[in-house]
């Protein structure tokens, strides 16, 4: 069995242009003669590898509190593209996953962007979570179509991934978020377990 983080490093990962940068502060310390080290930090809830809820772009949809786990653990399949993910490229990847048992949970590595038409496919395939190496998963100028798309049919993203070396196939994929009420996203500590 053979474990892979996905997840970037929170204080150095990548911020969607305009959300606020994730900021530590050492509150106390050790070494100045405190009874422990603690950390004090603020983050935007979409920093780095995270979870979307529906509420991200629907108010009356679920916030992280309300999804169940069943979307962010099981199997997955990883498929490898760059460039604009089409209709006929999102039927291709859903077929690769159906083929290897695991088209609940698609993970898609290289700089791809979902288009609406392939939004749309992964929504008809009744899928349960989308993952990306971007910061959003859609066009990053103009994301709202596909996230409305994608949460609307109740898609959990799973944005800022990182599959640089993960080779195509089924995976076991765990992506729990922090259990933040009320909140329309919530970082989260994504791995894939691969069998040998």
């Amino acid at each position: 069995m053979k474990i892979i983080d996905i997840s970037q490093e929170v204080f150095s990962c990548n911020v969607f242009p305009g959300d606020p940068l994730p900021v530590k502060k050492r509150t106390q310390s050790i070494e100045r003669g405190d009874i422990c080290n603690l950390t004090d930090f603020s983050m935007c809830a979409h920093n780095g590898t995270h979870i979307d809820a529906p509420f991200h772009f629907i108010n009356e949809g679920k916030t992280i509190d309300q999804l169940g786990l069943e979307a962010v653990v099981g199997d997955c399949f990883v498929a490898r593209h760059e460039g604009d993910v089409t209709a006929e490229k999102a039927g291709e990847i859903m077929r690769m996953a159906r083929e290897a048992g695991a088209a609940e949970r698609i993970l898609i590595a290289g700089k791809a962007t979902v288009t609406a038409a392939a939004a749309r496919v992964f929504a008809d395939a009744g899928i349960k979570l989308i993952g990306n190496e971007s910061q959003t998963v859609g066009p990053e100028d103009a994301p709202k179509e596909v996230h409305l798309i994608l949460l609307g049919a109740e898609i959990v993203l799973l944005e800022g991934i990182v599959l640089t070396d993960v080779e195509e196939g089924r995976y076991f994929l765990s992506a729990a978020s922090l259990n933040f009420g009320g909140c329309d996203g919530a970082p989260c500590r994504a791995y894939l377990i691969q069998q040998d």
